[in-house]
């Protein structure tokens, strides 16, 4: 039965679990049930939309990616499928996924009770990370409650940088009373926030200034969003030595993506924000005034004008440094397009500066290379226990969503090392 609920999960997907989600969490916050309704659809709408604007960005891109491995001829021998194998391959792991999946749920439930954290975790879809480290450790440890233990511990840490993030989230970005509980999402905010922090001291970088809002304050019509989108993906195009078909379309799906992608997030907040307002209200009600943090799929963020624009320059970046960074074995390709999910704490402390995005970017994806790269065989493993077929061409399969959650990395090293 627990595992016919957990295929269900699978196969919706958050436009169709959130939705249910969102109106359970209304009723319980005191919305009278049609504007629990609606918030929900709307947010699913929202998701949808959004997802749809990702997609045909990442499609797009992936033209690009893979002409420029095949032009370029990358010799790595750890192949990046993405993160949706790597998230089928968690959810479809065995006996411990129901046992994980219903520890960390009880987890967050208590932590909020007691004031451990601010943050719900509503995004049970994207729970794989936590179900992904749980049974890699099992699967070196043979002991089911170690499993448990690490993904319990990357769990608390997730939420605390949830907690830390959302004020962040609100100041940047705009959107008040979310936050999000991604692993690979959270992790870079342990350097992110030291690294903005060091170009502050830094004369010279610490005057850049390419947030979106300046560059088009500065250049008018040629600094919108849309227009930066098209030249970049043109630049990208070029480098790529794409036909000029595939170069024309690949700049109109940029520029398209990269406009409607603010608007489209729109959509999603009108849902949330019934939503947080009752969550307020109910915690100021029944808790003395406790806040409390909706955390959500880091989607909602993914399609800020500046998270796109530091993705873009990342691409060449991230290929360069696969090849000369020493013990990278990863060749970035499935994700390669969609690593706004890994760098969305590259922008945020400097409230969507690109110059910086990039900058801290690079460092966040060296790690993020490194720690793949070191993932690969237990992931690898992994996906042959769920019975995926490992494609010929490489000697080990891996994501760079793995390698984003390098703390919880570091719970599976630790526990692995001790039992």
């Amino acid at each position: 039965m627990l595992m016919n609920v957990i295929n269900f999960i699978m196969d919706a997907g958050s436009s169709v679990f959130m939705p249910i989600i969102i109106l359970i969490l209304g009723l319980i916050f005191g919305l009278e049930f049609k504007k629990a309704f609606k918030a929900g659809v709307v947010v699913g709408i929202g998701f949808i939309v959004i997802n749809l604007a990702i997609g045909l960005l990442c499609e797009s891109l992936d033209v690009v990616i893979g002409q420029l491995v095949s032009l370029y001829d990358f010799k790595l021998t750890s192949l990046d499928v993405g993160w949706t194998i790597g998230a089928a391959i968690a959810w479809k792991s065995g006996i411990i996924v129901p046992i994980i999946l219903g520890a960390v749920l009880l987890t967050n439930i208590i932590l909020v009770a007691v004031g451990f954290t601010k943050t719900m975790d509503v995004d049970i879809w994207n729970y794989w990370g936590l179900l992904f480290v749980g049974n890699a450790t099992y699967q070196v440890t043979g002991k089911i409650w170690v499993g448990v233990l690490a993904s319990i511990i990357a769990m608390m840490f997730v939420l605390k940088m949830a907690d830390f993030a959302a004020p962040r989230i609100e100041e940047a970005f705009g959107m008040p009373g979310i936050t999000t509980c991604n692993v690979e999402t959270v992790t870079p905010g342990l350097i992110a926030e030291p690294l903005d922090a060091l170009i502050n001291k830094i004369p010279g970088l610490n005057k850049i200034d390419w947030t979106p809002e300046r560059i088009q304050e500065k250049l008018g019509i040629f600094g919108e969003t849309w227009f930066l989108g098209a030249v970049m993906g043109l630049v990208l195009s070029l480098i790529a030595r794409l036909d000029l078909s595939t170069i024309l379309s690949t700049t109109m799906n940029v520029a398209a993506s990269m406009y409607v992608l603010p608007k489209m997030i729109g959509v999603l907040m009108e849902g949330l924000l019934p939503i947080t307002e009752a969550a307020q209200k109910f915690m100021q009600k029944k808790f003395a005034g406790k806040k409390i943090y909706i955390g959500l799929d880091a989607a909602v963020l993914c399609g800020h004008p500046s998270v796109v624009a530091t993705q873009l320059l990342l691409i060449p970046t991230v290929l360069l440094l696969a090849t000369v960074l020493p013990g990278n074995t990863t060749l970035p390709l499935a994700e390669l397009g969609g690593i706004t999910f890994l760098i969305v704490w590259a922008v945020m402390p400097s409230k969507g500066n690109v110059f910086r995005g990039w900058l801290i970017g690079t460092v966040i994806m060296a790690i993020v290379l490194l720690v793949a790269s070191n993932l690969a065989p237990i992931m690898t493993q992994l996906g042959a226990l769920a019975g995926y077929a490992i494609p010929e061409s490489a000697a080990n399969i891996t994501c760079l969503t793995i390698g984003g959650g390098w703390f919880s990395w570091l719970v599976f090293k630790v526990l692995t090392m001790i039992f």
